[in-house]
């Protein structure tokens, strides 16, 4: 199967800049329309691993659904490297994180409904979409341009926008398995098989997934503020999948097969896979909380990613190589009951380093 190249910009020397598309036409016009893609991170790599798994899947069982797969979608900050290391994770001619730099699309809400209210939910809808794309078409177009994350974030975003569900794999430095997921969609934390959900606010903080899913929100907020209900038609999440620099094949059959158990239930996948059974805990975003370093040193991380940890219970030792001082060793504590769900890779760590994100405040998702 050969895929489709996406340009995404040109390269000072002016070689083109393309990722990779590959396209499933779905046996079911009434079927959800799903895009995933991965690698915007550059050594975010495990996701393009689980995509291939899924290219080999739908090309044996064709989707229901229309179906967009880009792998490698970040072909600057995946050659981004340091010796052995891939850096890749913020564009190094404006500093910028790659994943927020996507476009807070916003239209002129009251004006948009005062003129599209006469019309059925399914061509309200499908015009609030084509509005969308509009927008940010326009942006790319821009007479004054665009900056080159921007380019990419935007190119991306429009070909995304198309989609009714819209999965972005990332991974963490040293991470467990974790997903983003809007509050409104809080049954989706059931559908997949990822043992920890952040659940995050209508708010635009400059992901992928947000730039997809905000813009819905705001319309069906407005349009119950005007006496109409309309529920949010579009889905949009972010899977942490696991380590970065790191490709894991059984891991990934593994993801693809929890990727198509969420899909078989919102009906793009005609195979009856079902999500794992296994215990699931959530947390709202304001409680997920960075703990970082107090001081410069070495450190040994102690709470694996994933475990549950209690207040008090060791997270980090510090060590100081200084004999002149009384602490060359010291016990770092969890602060809060949560679950450690990732820190960070290197040992060496200045004051004020992020070394662990918990989530606090935990529940079961049931």
């Amino acid at each position: 199967m050969q895929p489709e190249r996406l340009s995404v910009g040109e390269l000072a020397a002016g070689q083109p800049l393309t990722v990779p598309v590959y396209r499933f036409i779905g046996t079911d016009a009434s079927a959800p329309s799903v895009y995933i893609q991965a690698n915007v991170h550059g050594a975010e790599v495990q996701g393009n691993a689980v995509i291939l798994q899924l290219l080999r899947y739908w090309q044996a069982h064709p989707p229901k659904g229309n179906v967009t797969l880009v792998p490698l979608a970040n072909p600057l900050g995946i050659n981004q490297k340091s010796g052995e290391f891939t850096l890749g994770r913020f564009d190094p001619i404006s500093g910028e994180n790659w994943n927020r730099q996507y476009l807070d699309n916003q239209l002129p809400l009251a004006q948009w409904v005062s003129e599209h209210y006469h019309l059925a939910d399914a061509e309200l809808v499908s015009a609030y979409r084509q509005a969308l794309q509009t927008n940010l078409q326009r942006r790319l177009q821009s007479p004054w341009g665009v900056t080159t994350g921007q380019r990419l974030a935007y190119t991306l975003q429009l070909m995304a926008s198309e989609a009714d569900i819209v999965l972005d794999l990332h991974t963490g430095p040293k991470s467990c398995q974790h997903l983003y997921c809007p509050a409104y969609q809080q049954q989706a934390a059931k559908e997949f098989s990822i043992p920890f959900t952040l659940f995050i606010p209508n708010l635009f903080g400059g992901a992928m997934d947000e730039a997809i899913f905000c813009p819905w929100w705001r319309l069906t907020d407005y349009l119950a503020s005007q006496q109409r209900k309309l529920a949010v038609p579009v889905a949009a999440f972010t899977l942490e999948l696991g380590n970065q620099e790191l490709i894991d094949m059984a891991q990934a059959h593994q993801d693809a097969q929890n990727i198509l158990a969420f899909l078989h239930c919102r009906g793009v996948v005609a195979e009856a896979i079902a999500p794992l059974e296994m215990k699931r805990y959530g947390c709202y975003l304001h409680n997920y909380r960075k703990f970082h370093a107090p001081r410069a040193g070495l450190v040994q991380y102690l709470a694996a990613p994933g475990a549950l940890v209690k207040a008090g219970e060791p997270l980090v030792r510090l060590l100081r190589l200084d004999l002149a001082i009384d602490e060359q060793e010291q016990l770092l504590t969890a602060p809060e009951d949560g679950a450690a769900i990732l820190h960070f890779a290197s040992a060496a760590v200045q004051q004020g380093t992020e070394l662990y994100k918990i989530m606090t405040q935990l529940f079961e998702v049931d």
